[in-house]
């Protein structure tokens, strides 16, 4: 009879999932060993957060739930910023935490907190596992929750004598959730009146594998399309019909396209805060909105709907497919222009930034996958380099959990290892998970990374300077660190630049080295268009306080 740890190795592996993102630790010894004997990859890692960051990324990569295996209390406890930072992004984690033996609940055993009402908050759905024949049925449980619907994180917290003591439970496979949509009608005859029409596609849109029904959508009807989140790179930027960031913090061309559209096709995007709630801000208040979404909680929520349908994006986009409306070049040459203008702009700032991602954006080759961090440096980047690959473009996701782009790094090359990885961030955000070059030195991935180092928290700084009108700033510096020592220490390579000429080169001996390689790029701070956006809303706040 197999004991608890063999039981839930064998139900991971009958519902597919062969990766376990994990930290050892006592509660899990047993389960581990389970899933050594059976061939399971397993990718440990240096901090519990590092680890449901990665599975979080895993699971968007492949568009299925993800594992991840933590012990228990500080372990658990560790690992919630990532389970909350999956949930937000509707992404399918599974997280497990070990724990104390169940006899030992409630008196004061070593490490014995409330994991699953810490969890709660934070996930769909979790439980505790009450004995080692019951762990298929909750895996597979486990699973479904996070895959139905929106999907998102579910936790299991599963104590140590549940791995060790035998079971006679069986593996079960819980079926996959079925897909439909209802009726476009409604949208079609706005689409086929629309002047000035503009599509919004989020992540509904990857998650659907809707990325060539997308392309079809835009090319029979001719509308500009703006993509945002996991759509980024669903039909490439350089598409004469894609016209780059949806978002109006890196894209300043959709403040004058958006309020001159007439008729907004929102696909599989939440119209939340990166939209400006819906509002006066972005949009005009007679403009015409069609939201597809599959969870009918969304459609509507921050913005009233002219046609709403709930379903699958890629059903939605094949049903819409047949609504070519009228000839719209002048529009389509509008929206070029005012793009083209953007990148002008881009184009003519002399900040450290700016000059140092058109020397990468010139010298980098067009398979590169990216995963991007917060802050100022890495939003300059995300501003002006292309997205040109479905799934490439991983980012942060709506908790805005900074310092994950390392980990998130280490999914994308283990799930690619043939491919060009570039994890981008600031020298602020890549101290919370430092460690992890340890991880990537380990397994051998090499990634590229590039750290834009200031000495600082870049974009508090900025935010602080504008508010308190050029006063010292507080707790915004730090020490201007040789990120790419700290590599080579940890078995790979690295450098230090600074001129915009060095790049090009140093590029070339990064991605030949074989190993993970640090760029460690010294820049002036400069204020970011997102920060500038950040900025313009605290003070249009300000103002409606005056009035108000």
């Amino acid at each position: 009879m197999p004991n608890g740890a063999e039981l839930f190795v064998q139900s991971a592996a009958h519902l597919g999932i062969d990766t376990v993102f994990t930290l050892v630790g006592d509660h899990l010894n047993e389960v581990l060993a389970a899933a050594a004997r059976a061939g399971m990859h397993i990718v440990d890692m240096r901090h519990e957060s590092g680890v449901t960051h990665a599975a979080d990324a895993w699971a968007r990569i492949h568009r299925r739930p993800a594992l991840s295996l933590v012990t228990g209390g500080p372990g658990h406890t560790n690992s919630l910023t990532g389970i909350a930072t999956a949930n937000l992004a509707g992404s399918p984690l599974i997280a497990v935490s070990g724990s104390r033996p169940r006899a030992l609940a409630d008196r004061q055993a070593f490490q014995d907190i409330d994991q699953v009402g810490m969890a709660r908050p934070a996930v769909k759905w979790a439980a505790e596992v009450p004995d080692a024949s019951q762990i298929p049925f909750y895996l597979a449980r486990a699973y479904a929750e996070a895959n139905a619907g929106r999907r998102g994180a579910a936790h299991l917290t599963i104590p140590v004598d549940c791995f060790t003591s035998n079971g006679e439970g069986r593996p079960i496979a819980m079926p996959e959730t079925g897909h439909s949509i209802t009726s476009p009608d409604d949208a079609i005859a706005l689409i086929r009146q629309a002047q000035r029409p503009v599509i919004i596609a989020g992540s509904g849109v990857w998650w659907s594998g809707a990325e060539a029904a997308l392309k079809t959508f835009i090319e029979r009807t001719q509308i500009p399309l703006y993509t945002i989140t996991m759509a980024r790179g669903a039909v490439p930027d350089e598409h004469p019909l894609s016209m780059g960031y949806a978002d109006p913090a890196l894209n300043h061309a959709v403040h004058t396209v958006f309020r001159e559209a007439d008729l907004f096709i929102v696909i599989g995007k939440r119209i939340d805060y990166r939209l400006a709630l819906g509002g006066p801000r972005l949009f005009p208040a007679d403009a015409k909105f069609i939201q597809v979404d599959l969870h009918p909680q969304e459609l509507g929520m921050n913005r009233p709907l002219d046609a709403a349908i709930l379903g699958d994006a890629r059903l939605a986009l094949e049903a819409l497919t047949e609504a070519a409306g009228p000839n719209r070049i002048d529009w389509l040459d509008r929206v070029l222009t005012l793009g083209a203008a953007w990148q002008d702009q881009l184009a003519a700032s002399d900040t450290d930034p700016a000059r140092f991602f058109h020397a990468l954006r010139d010298a980098l080759p067009e398979d590169v996958l990216f995963s991007w961090d917060g802050g100022d440096f890495a939003h300059w980047g995300r501003a002006i380099l292309p997205a040109r690959h479905a799934g490439g473009w991983l980012r942060l996701g709506p908790l805005g959990t900074i310092g994950s782009s390392l980990p998130n790094a280490i999914a994308l090359q283990l799930a690619h290892p043939g491919r060009r990885v570039v994890a981008i961030t600031g020298d602020g955000a890549l101290g919370f998970y430092l460690a992890e070059m340890d991880t990537a030195a380990r397994f051998k991935l090499p990634i590229v990374l590039i750290v834009g180092n200031d000495a600082g928290w870049g974009l508090e700084r900025e935010l602080q300077s504008w508010a308190t009108h050029g006063a010292p700033t507080v707790g915004c510096e730090l020490a201007p660190a040789r990120y790419d020592l700290v590599m080579k220490a940890f078995g790979g390579d690295g450098e230090t630049i600074e001129h915009p000429e060095e790049v090009k080169p140093a590029l070339a001996r990064a991605f030949a080295s074989g190993v993970p390689y640090c760029l460690n790029v010294k820049i002036r701070g400069a204020r970011s268009p997102f920060t500038d956006w950040q900025i313009a809303g605290k003070v249009k706040s300000k103002d409606r306080q005056k009035v108000e």
